[in-house]
């Protein structure tokens, strides 16, 4: 078998086992053999290179154009001279003349041994980006290989995941050949090849691991309507079930809590609170702050802000220790929350008495739930205009043309356009808390009915009336 015949078999097999068109590799080899060709044999004429599909013969050609009197030899070819070849050209075709060198076999054959691994490389790179690409926003699952620095690489088949320190669960150990299971958040293409970075910390892992284990999550019967997660200590789910008859936390617990059993076990035993989302924000913000029992609940929807009431042995299990529970429930619902116990609420008139809950139920409120109405309808009226306004400017900064750029005048000020009211689940990012202190004091303190609220940054902001009392000087220091 000659070195040609090998050449088409290997490309076949390549096809076959790795999924790569050997018509790239055709194509390429006849490009690559063009430069090698004019480098080579130093010619300037206009080369073409034809390398037959099925037996892998090569042949050169000079590509002439058909003239009256040729004054470049090169790449011109007289009429008559033409009609030598075929009768059928006319003025202005393109003859191909065959002018194979003699030691272009040699040539040939180094030339497509490199583009055969070259292309043979790219394309492995090219199905991996692909197949990966296509997983973004998913989980795999991979096994643990090695540190790299104090980056975690793990394997999946032949690829490597490389999960950064950002991205890993503080505290948790990687051991060798453990099996682990991530969430893709980005695959980009590199000189190196594609790089894949993957994540245990990111929110959306939990839901797709429920989505796994909780069939009704999977077809959509119950929906997950939001996260907040500080991962490797708690996270607090809000789900909704689209069918009167599923109760979409029992679905999500599982028979003796079977089946948030296996995803605690998967994140190292972080605790996973599940609450009912509600449209009412007052029911939502209640269930958020569970364990703890609330007693009124005011939402200003303007503001996105919510006052709340809860007993007062109750009023440090709201808040959670180091502030935990209450800063998970502003991420959940997306409300500013500001905590008090019942007597410094009452003392304080903090609320009205209506507000407060009747038999566990909330007042009526009917103007409260037209009022979220109607901000969520202009945020989403902003939202679109902003839309077309930004589409309007690039379409005109597209149809300008390129010689004449438009010049806004000195003096004209630029068009300002309001930005949206941000969305429950993007309004507030809160800072982890810089207070520390131990559990003891932290439990004596709040049992003297010390309120407060937590300001956008996620700080616990005591009241400023007990410090102007003077009611117990030697609190800690809540504030950074």
């Amino acid at each position: 078998m000659d070195a040609n015949a090998e050449l088409i078999d290997a490309l076949n097999q390549i096809e076959r086992e790795k999924g790569i068109d050997k018509e790239i590799i055709f194509e390429a080899i006849e490009t690559s053999l063009i430069t090698a060709c004019k480098k080579n044999f130093g010619t300037s004429q206009n080369i073409k290179v034809n390398m037959n599909r099925e037996t892998g013969q090569v042949q050169v050609f000079a590509q002439k154009t058909v003239v009256e009197t040729p004054e470049d030899s090169m790449l011109e070819i007289s009429l008559e001279n033409a009609r030598k070849i075929s009768v059928n050209y006319q003025l202005d075709d393109i003859v191909d003349i065959v002018v194979t060198p003699r030691d272009f076999g040699r040539i040939s054959a180094q030339t497509a041994k490199q583009v055969v691994v070259q292309k043979f490389r790219e394309a492995e790179r090219s199905i991996i980006y692909k197949e990966y690409k296509g997983k973004e926003k998913e989980i795999v699952t991979g096994i643990v290989q090695r540190r790299d620095r104090r980056n975690v690489i793990i394997t999946l088949g032949k690829n490597e995941l490389v999960l950064m320190p950002n991205e890993q669960i503080p505290g948790e150990e990687y051991r060798f050949n453990e099996r682990l299971k991530v969430y893709v958040l980005e695959v980009k293409e590199t000189p190196k090849g594609p790089q894949i970075s993957v994540s245990r910390t990111h929110p959306e892992l939990v839901k797709r691991l429920f989505e796994q284990e909780v069939p009704e999550v999977y077809d959509g019967t119950v929906e997950i309507k939001s996260i907040s997660r500080e991962a490797g200590s708690r996270s607090k789910l809000a789900v909704h079930s689209k069918h009167p008859e599923v109760d979409p936390v029992g679905a999500c617990v599982g028979t003796n809590g079977q089946r948030v059993n296996v995803i605690v076990n998967e994140l190292n035993g972080e605790k996973i609170d599940i609450v009912t989302w509600s449209e009412d924000p007052r029911k939502f913000i209640a269930a958020a702050l569970s364990p703890s029992k609330v007693m009124a609940v005011v939402v200003s929807p303007e503001e996105r802000s919510a006052k709340i009431v809860v007993p007062d042995h109750q009023l440090s299990l709201a808040i959670g220790k180091e502030g935990q529970n209450a800063r998970l429930a502003a991420k959940l619902t997306g409300f500013r929350i500001d905590i008090k116990s019942e007597s410094q609420a009452r003392a304080t008139d903090f609320v009205s008495d209506e507000d407060y809950m009747i038999d566990g139920r909330f007042p009526e409120a009917p103007s409260l739930l037209a009022a979220l109405a109607a901000a969520a309808e202009e945020t989403a009226n902003e939202k679109r205009a902003l839309a077309e306004a930004q589409a309007a400017m690039e379409s005109e900064t597209a149809e300008a043309p390129a010689e004449t750029p438009v010049e806004e005048p000195a003096a004209e000020e630029p068009v300002a356009i309001d930005t949206p009211a941000a969305s429950a689940e993007e309004e507030i990012e809160y800072s982890e808390y810089s207070d520390v202190y131990d559990d003891d004091e932290y439990s004596e303190y709040y049992e003297d009915e010390i309120g407060g609220y937590y300001d956008e940054e996620g700080n616990f902001i005591p009241d400023e009336e007990y410090y102007e009392e003077g009611e117990d000087e030697t609190a800690p220091d809540m504030t950074e």
